[in-house]
């Protein structure tokens, strides 16, 4: 505990006398300035503290560097830092690193940022740090308060040619003891300027720890009402979890009923389709040899008929020809009767010429008797060509009868066919009929069973998304407990802060003898007019234009008009109780005023 309270004290005052110094000087600091020197010796000795102890190979390992390191993986922003320090090929141990990044990060003015950082993440450092170290207890969040003040000094350290790895860090208390020999106004000029300086100071960290607790109330706020909707969802995750899991029961039960049912049914379906099947196979086997009987047949019937046409087709050839036979005949006997007529004619003009025509008569009787024969052949002829006629007749009647009979027969057989095939087609289209509905029941029930599936399947995702719930649920509720400790140590530094405060306001009483010495200086500056808003419409320093984006500010001191770049200083004037706004000439007019009577 005492070298906790040393190393506390120690820290204060090397960064009091180095802010001191630096402004001062009123330049950027170099690494040979001793107040910056035994503000890294003090800074080194405070990160040490209550280190653990990691034995290696090469013996026992005892550096500040490996808590440094956690800041690249909790910080981007730093990962520049450790590549820089990493390519230093003049630093060889794991202490030279070390100082190489602090100086690093004191140049960027982010020391205070890097190592808040890692004091949120005390779990972390617990694998380097005793419980009972500096860094582990409150007192590291005073020393990142108080390393904020940093950030108004400007340093350039040169890392090249600086042996930082055989650098002894002992702390010279020469520079912290008060010179005895001074005269007494000195040491009130000085006591007062520190005082100052120490009132800056504490308005800066007392502005900037308003804001993060303004931040961290506003935080506070957000989670507690976030909390208490988590909580409510909370509750209304669970009943809805309760009826899920009862609707999910519900659903299981009658998920068994339901594939109870379905198997019953499709075990009565797969018997009935068996007894179906084999009655249908039966029956097909008997009407297949049935058909093939009648198509047997058929074909038998078939050829019969194809002889019965093609003796048809003979007969009526042959009939054709008889009648073109039978008309020429009557062709020929109509020539002989019309020879005949001719003849008797010529008979009777015989007959009438007989004594003139006596020889020609004898030869006439010649001819006449031979035609008479032709006659009579031709007479026997056509009688035998009308018995073949006739006996042709009889013959067609006959078949004529015979195919009217076979058609008779292939109509009664067509008809027969054609009746045994509907009542195959009726049993073929019944079969069907049952084997479609068969098919869709089974369909129904297949589709039945995969949206019960589906059910399934969103009812487990839903009850996975509530664990993932519930886990974010238990891991907000962990942050709030660690926003509630921060809060606490929050108020803690608060507290101490005020105190801090009550005693700077009994040191400036004794301050407001300087400040009328101070308020004389300022009349002789503010010999200047308040210039009013409409006179100027250029920055008179930079001389850009005003605009929406770039706005008009006064200088509290001169009183001119400047934008926001050329007057973004503030210092503490006496006419106005805090830091006002300032632009850059009156602010170097000031500082070196005050350099001037400080020395």
């Amino acid at each position: 505990m005492e070298e906790r309270a040393n190393l506390m004290n120690m820290m204060k005052l090397s960064i009091k006398i180095l802010i001191q110094s630096a402004l001062s000087l009123g330049r950027t600091l170099d690494s040979d300035f001793p107040p910056l020197q035994q503000f890294f010796v003090v800074l080194e000795h405070c990160l040490k503290h209550g280190l653990k102890v990691k034995k290696t190979f090469m013996g026992q390992n005892k550096s500040f560097f490996g808590p440094l390191e956690l800041v690249e993986k909790l910080c981007p922003e730093a990962s520049d830092i450790a590549t820089s320090v990493k390519n230093l090929p003049e630093l060889k141990t794991a202490v030279g690193r070390g100082r190489a990044w602090l100086y690093l990060a004191l140049m960027q003015k982010k020391l205070a940022d890097y190592l808040k950082v890692l004091l949120d993440h005390k779990h972390l450092l617990s694998e380097f740090y005793e419980p009972d170290a500096l860094m582990m207890e409150e007192e590291g969040a005073v020393i990142v308060g108080l390393l904020v003040g940093l950030n108004v000094i400007d340093a350039n350290l040169c890392l090249k040619g600086e042996d930082l790895d055989s650098q002894v860090g002992v702390i010279d208390f020469s520079l912290y003891l008060k010179e005895t020999q001074d005269s007494d106004g000195k040491q009130y000029h000085r006591r007062i300027t520190a005082v100052l300086d120490q009132k800056h100071y504490v308005e800066e960290l007392n502005r900037h720890l308003s804001c993060t607790v303004a931040d961290l109330q506003n935080k506070i706020d957000c989670l507690e009402k976030t909390n208490s909707k988590l909580q409510e969802e909370l509750a209304a995750a669970t009943d809805r979890i309760g009826s899920l899991q009862e609707e999910q029961q519900q659903l299981k039960q009658q998920h068994e009923l339901i594939r109870e049912r379905s198997e019953k049914s499709v075990e009565v379906t797969k018997e009935d389709t068996k007894v179906e099947l084999d009655t249908y196979k039966q029956s097909r086997q008997g009407l297949d040899e049935m058909y093939s009987d009648v198509w047997k047949q058929l074909k038998e019937e078939k050829k019969v008929r194809l002889e019965l046409e093609k003796e048809l087709e003979l007969q009526i050839g042959m009939k054709t020809e008889m009648e073109i036979a039978m008309k020429l005949l009557e062709k020929d006997t109509h020539e002989k009767q019309d020879t005949l007529v001719a003849l008797r004619q010529q008979l009777e003009e015989v007959k009438a010429i007989n004594l003139q025509m006596f020889h020609k008569s004898q030869n006439a009787e010649c001819s006449l008797q031979q035609k008479t024969e032709a006659i009579s052949s031709f007479e026997g002829k056509t009688n035998e060509m009308l018995s073949s006629m006739k006996q042709m007749e009889e013959r067609l009647q006959h078949a004529e009868k015979a195919r009217q009979a076979a058609e008779e027969r292939c109509n009664k057989m067509k008809q027969e066919l054609a009746g045994r095939l509907d009542t195959c087609r009726q049993q073929m289209s019944q079969l069907d009929s049952k084997c479609s509905t068969l098919e869709k029941e089974l369909k129904s029930e297949k589709e039945q069973r995969q949206t019960l599936q589906r059910e399934l399947h969103q009812e487990k995702d839903a009850t996975s998304l509530l664990k993932t719930e519930l886990q974010q649920m238990e891991g907000l509720k962990k942050e709030l407990r660690k926003l509630q400790d921060e809060k606490q140590q929050l108020e803690k530094v608060c507290e101490e802060q005020e105190q801090a405060l009550q005693e700077m306001g009994l040191h400036l009483s004794q301050s407001k003898l300087k400040m009328e010495d101070i308020k004389e200086v300022n009349k002789a500056l503010k010999g200047h007019t308040w210039l009013k808003d409409d006179e100027a419409t250029h920055c008179k320093q930079c001389e850009k234009e005003f605009s929406i984006s770039r706005r008009k500010h006064h200088c509290r001191n001169c009183g001119d008009i400047f934008c926001n770049t050329c007057s973004s200083n503030e210092l503490a004037l006496p006419s106005y109780p805090k830091p006002v706004r300032v632009c850059d000439t009156c602010h170097t007019l000031l500082l070196q005023r005050c350099s001037s009577n400080s020395s």
